[in-house]
């Protein structure tokens, strides 16, 4: 007997269920043999779910995938998500950083200016922020970042209370994914490419990464320029950059999206974040230069042009690419995966893409047009050997060089087959006109 479509993501949703919860099991070795393994088989499985979302469009995806498909994959997700939310963090990872940067924030500190490591602010620490990561360096994050650190150490100051908030902001984002795919006449289905992915589980439930709200506020932005809010839409937007600088790239999909007199309301904003942050009239940036021009993590276009060009030449240039990028795909009509090629340009030249960098473009794989990206977000995965080989080595060194062409050669591959096709496709059109 046949499968049906809706009986096929039934089997796939359940795979993936048992995949990622035998993945949380081996959360505490992340990169270790078992977790890997795990993992691979829950990125397949995902690949094969998203190609099956994507195998039907407009109202025939909407027969093939009646709405209680569409409950019980996102029922299934909750139940992998809530496996990983359990957990505790890895204990360098970023969120204990962010807990240290709101306290400090409530005791009335500048977390750009005060380095956690400083012998006089021993006694500032908790059990929590004690062994947080690169703890010779001031915070990096910009300030709408610092103000939800703030916000969620007023209410807890623990990881789990910012794990927690990470997890409400995905909800939010799959609530708003659902109307706009209604407004656009989408099937629902499309969502499941989102709440499936195996990074939202691990990067958000299980580590609990600030990328998550920034992805947030990218969605209410989109969300507001397709009802045409201009300002609100302007407002949000720079609230993401604000958060982390990436979506910068996408300004020209907001050229003659929005008034000047909202861009200029956004920007007004952001300045205003920075003012409880002024360091004698100045605006402080904490460690980001230093980010800038010494970490270095998977970005092999980086990687190929720093012997012949500056680090702060070729962080410009990842931007330009981005902007560039946001140009070219502007002259389409304006889609989800419109604002996600110029943020993955933007990454691909980064000096460092780790794989929560991509929760920002989670949201916006909801057509075949953004499938190489879908990819990449699985690629990465064999980038988590690293924390595993850094737990045995007792410090972080340099990613094994098979990584990276696992990762990036398949997109390549994929990129390949994809153009491939459509040559043939566009061939064998011509020949039947003829």
């Amino acid at each position: 007997m046949k499968l049906t479509s809706a009986w096929r993501v039934y089997i796939l949703g359940a795979s993936l269920c048992v995949a990622l919860t035998n993945c949380s099991r081996h959360f505490a070795d992340r990169g270790g043999p078992y977790f890997m393994a795990s993992l691979a088989v829950a990125g397949l499985v995902y690949l094969v779910a998203v190609g099956e979302c994507f195998r039907g469009r407009g109202v025939r995806a909407r027969q093939e995938f009646p709405r209680r498909v569409v409950i019980i994959g996102l029922i299934l997700a909750a139940a992998w998500h809530i496996e990983f939310l359990r957990l505790p963090p890895g204990s360098h990872d970023d969120i204990h950083r962010y807990v240290w940067d709101g306290r400090l924030q409530r005791l009335g500190y500048n977390p750009y200016l005060v380095v956690p490591s400083d012998p006089a602010v021993k006694g500032l620490h908790t059990s929590e922020t004690r062994n947080l990561n690169n703890p010779d360096l001031a915070s990096p994050y910009p300030p709408a970042a610092q103000l939800f650190f703030r916000l969620v150490t007023a209410i807890q100051e623990s990881v789990f209370a910012f794990k927690v908030a990470f997890v409400l902001c995905e909800l939010v984002i799959l609530l708003l994914l659902l109307k706009l795919l209604a407004r656009s006449q989408q099937g629902a289905h499309f969502a499941l490419a989102y709440a499936w992915n195996p990074l939202l589980a691990i990067e958000v439930a299980g580590s609990g990464h600030i990328d998550i709200v920034g992805a947030l506020l990218l969605v209410i932005s989109v969300a507001a320029l397709a009802r045409k809010w201009r300002a609100a839409a302007a407002l949000a937007f720079g609230l993401a950059v604000a958060v982390k600088f990436l979506p910068i790239v996408l300004l020209p999909l907001y050229w003659k999206r929005i008034r000047i007199r909202d861009g200029v309301l956004g920007t007004v904003v952001v300045a205003l974040l920075y003012v409880p942050f002024l360091n004698h009239g100045r605006i402080s940036l904490g460690s980001l230069s230093t980010y800038v021009t010494s970490f270095r993590f998977n970005g092999p276009v980086f990687a190929v042009l720093h012997p012949v060009a500056s680090s702060q030449l070729l962080a410009v240039m990842a931007v330009l690419v981005g902007l560039a990028t946001a140009a070219w795909v502007r002259r389409a009509s304006l889609s989800l995966g419109a604002f996600a090629w110029p943020m993955a340009a933007s990454l691909l030249c980064a000096p460092v893409v780790f794989p929560w960098y991509l929760l920002w473009l989670l949201p916006l794989l909801t057509s075949p047009s953004t499938l190489l990206i879908a990819i990449w977000t699985v690629s990465i995965m064999p980038t988590y050997v690293m924390w595993h080989l850094s737990a045995i080595q007792g410090s972080w060194g340099a990613l094994p060089s098979w990584v990276m062409v696992v990762e990036y050669g398949c997109v390549a591959l994929a990129a390949a087959i994809i153009a491939l096709r459509r040559v043939g496709a566009l061939q064998l059109s011509e020949e039947s006109s003829d």
